[in-house]
């Protein structure tokens, strides 16, 4: 989400649309990751993160878009209407590890992480190996003198305890796993957005309709 955009909302009128949105984004095999309503001009974005063990791409981006429109046009009783712009998108790389299901998402790539109990942690540098109901394995990559010659990573299991959050570091020159490509796709709709009044949006001037956080083909529709 870019900052640029206003402050994400975190009240009533957004936990209604996650009781809405979420049945239909797990009910077609997808988490929810996020769901952020930000005031934008004279509209709201609405913007929904999704994710699964498979990976996402922008077919499935396109599919959980059209879903969520429709549970938004249902739900739409004529009250407070506001137009909004719906973005859904798969999380990106700079997205924190902080579930079971991100790490094992992400094994084989290099994180770094603070490891340890509480008060006496260390960042590390290494790569995931496996993850269980335990914890992570990971491969923490020695840190050495700059010249010096390179050793091989030591093996490391984490208790979920002793775990923070993961943060995944760009390799260029390594192949990520399935689903990649999808890193930070996504699709827009633009709709009405029940229950959202005049206080709820900001007095600028009213946005575009090219709304979205990347370069990912678009696509609009529903009422203004």
């Amino acid at each position: 989400m870019s900052a640029s955009r206003g402050t994400p909302r975190t009240d009533p009128a957004t936990a209604r649309l996650a009781g809405w949105i979420e049945p239909v984004v797990e009910g077609a095999g997808y988490d929810l990751e996020e769901l952020v309503v930000t005031p934008a001009g004279r509209r709201s974005v609405v913007r929904v993160v999704v994710d699964r063990d498979s990976g996402v791409t922008l077919d499935d981006i396109a599919e959980v878009s059209r879903a969520v429109s429709e549970v938004l046009d249902t739900n739409d009783d004529g009250m407070g209407r506001t137009p909004y712009v719906l973005e859904v998108t798969s999380p990106g790389v700079d997205r924190p590890l902080t579930e079971q299901r991100h790490w094992r998402r992400n094994t084989g790539r290099l994180v770094a992480v603070a490891v340890g109990p509480a008060g006496a942690t260390e960042q590390v540098t290494g790569r995931i190996t496996a993850v269980d109901d335990a914890g992570v394995a990971l491969a923490v990559e020695a840190q050495g003198k700059p010249g010096a010659k390179k050793r091989p990573p030591t093996p490391h299991h984490v208790p979920w305890a002793e775990l923070g959050a993961g943060r995944v570091q760009v390799e260029f020159a390594r192949s990520g796993p399935a689903g990649d490509d999808a890193d930070g796709d996504d699709l827009t709709e633009d709709g009405p957005l029940d229950e959202l009044d005049d206080d709820d949006v900001m007095d600028d001037p009213e946005l575009g309709d090219d709304v979205a956080p990347g370069d990912a083909p678009q696509a609009r529709g529903g009422a203004q």
